[in-house]
């Protein structure tokens, strides 16, 4: 499995011969349109920059609503989650992506996810491999949020998105404040690869941030 990120909340998950990619967005977020051709494309909301599936490439199917799918090797569940604290009322509805890829192995993306999830969806999310995570606030959790939910969750891989970076043009706090809570973390690789489920187990550091 390979895991590389595109910028935002924008992940390419490579997997037995496919690619999903996670919440697409469209040229004004600031970041490059990811030259890619996916198999499958899943979104968490319907917001310009999570939803821009119209600008990429190839013959892809999307997936943009709660259920569960099995699709290409990937088992996919999506949990319907809100963007806010007032149950979807201020940005409306998140679906949390729980991905199995052909290898086994289970990459859970929040989204934009706004509030903590109720804890029936905490029974549900437990033995995560690798937890996509928004750090950067505003329109999400807060980092210290970010960081209670991962604890809570306890993924054997942490990777933080949807913070502020050079190339964002609007306002989230940066990757730092979330990193910040941990004694350690690496930041110098540009994707997650794992020849085996076994792998994640013996890496030293938990919280990996991804190059863009």
């Amino acid at each position: 499995m390979r895991i590389k990120w595109h910028g935002h909340s924008c992940f390419s998950i490579e997997s037995g011969g496919k690619i999903l990619l996670t919440d697409p967005f469209d040229k004004s977020v600031g970041y490059k349109i990811p030259n890619i051709e996916p198999d499958l494309v899943t979104e968490s909301h319907q917001h310009f920059d999570h939803n821009a599936h119209h600008l990429l490439k190839g013959n892809f199917e999307v997936i943009k609503d709660p259920g569960e799918y099995a699709r290409l090797g990937f088992s996919i569940r999506g949990y319907l989650t809100y963007h806010d604290t007032s149950r979807g009322a201020e940005r409306g509805t998140n679906i949390i992506f729980d991905i199995t890829t052909p290898e086994g192995i289970r990459v859970v993306h929040l989204g934009d996810l706004g509030t903590m999830p109720e804890n029936d969806l905490f029974e549900k999310l437990q033995e995560i491999d690798v937890l996509l995570i928004p750090v950067g606030g505003v329109y999400t959790i807060e980092p210290a949020e970010a960081k209670a939910l991962s604890d809570k969750l306890s993924p054997r891989v942490i990777i933080p998105m949807h913070f502020k970076t050079e190339a964002l043009k609007f306002n989230l706090a940066p990757v730092e404040k979330f990193l910040g809570y941990f004694d350690n973390y690496y930041e110098e690789r540009e994707e997650l690869l794992v020849y085996r489920k076994e792998e994640l187990s013996k890496l030293k550091v938990k919280v990996i941030k991804l190059k863009y």
